[in-house]
């Protein structure tokens, strides 16, 4: 008998592990105003810039998702859904919502009749020093954080001369998202005094938000039949990326494919 309900319950979670939900997570800067402390000069209502991101929008719907996720607070979801709606119903409607938002997501969900929208930010826990590395007195070691972030700089000083659809393939690939999530986070544990964890307990409050903002996701009423598509700034992107890799619930999708 116990054998039986071993095998039943292999079989039972086999089926549910199977199941896994489709999701596309693409990584973008934030193309209106931001508190960040690195940007991308981007102007939202450049014509030549709407050009180019509907051409990507189009080429993201071919995902064809049934669910699109963004970086709002889940508060805000009603005036997110009429907001939605309204741009659905009308091509003169001035959205509520700028940005990645209306300019990627909105368009991506009106090329797939996507119905559901919902935010997934969390801000309670937003805040944390991302500058500590320069104001931290008597390090151990003051040079490691300091030299990366120089590189990382000059990295997207160069990526600054290209195509927004150029910029956003580096920002989806595997190096892209290390270094959004390396430069955003794990680059503060280098800044420590003897003995201590300043810079660590920093990064810890970067780490918690991103975890609860998986768990939004995770609040979402989803069913194995749903693709999901998700657009957030790069380093929410990065982490939410390594959760999903390793859950039992969703499966990545390959973003270079949609974007080429």
């Amino acid at each position: 008998m116990r054998k039986i309900f071993l095998i039943c319950g292999i079989f039972i979670c086999s089926q549910i592990l199977g199941q896994k939900i489709e999701v596309l997570n693409f990584a973008t800067f934030h193309m209106q105003y931001t508190p960040d402390a690195n940007k991308v000069e981007f102007d939202q209502y450049d014509k030549k810039n709407k050009v180019e991101t509907y051409e990507i929008a189009k080429k993201l719907a071919k995902f064809k998702p049934t669910v699109i996720l963004v970086e709002v607070v889940p508060n805000k979801n009603e005036v997110l859904q009429n907001d939605y709606q309204n741009f659905l119903k009308s091509k003169d409607y001035k959205t509520k919502f700028g940005g990645e938002i209306a300019l990627i997501a909105y368009e991506i969900g009106k090329i797939a009749g996507v119905k559901k929208i919902y935010g997934i930010d969390e801000q309670e826990t937003a805040a944390y020093n991302y500058n500590i590395g320069n104001e931290l007195k008597n390090q151990v070691d003051s040079l490691t954080s300091k030299y990366y972030l120089k590189s990382v700089i000059a990295k997207f000083k160069e990526l600054e001369k290209k195509s927004t659809l150029e910029k956003l393939k580096f920002y989806n690939t595997s190096e892209g998202l290390d270094i959004f999530f390396n430069a955003n986070a794990d680059i503060l544990t280098y800044n420590s005094t003897q003995g201590n964890f300043e810079g660590a307990d920093e990064a810890s409050k970067f780490y918690r938000r991103n975890l609860r903002i998986f768990s939004n996701i995770n609040q979402i009423p989803l069913t194995k039949n749903d693709r999901v598509f998700i657009i957030m700034g790069a380093s929410h992107t990065a982490f939410i990326n390594d959760f999903m890799k390793r859950s039992p619930k969703y499966e990545l999708m390959d973003v270079s494919k949609y974007l080429k």
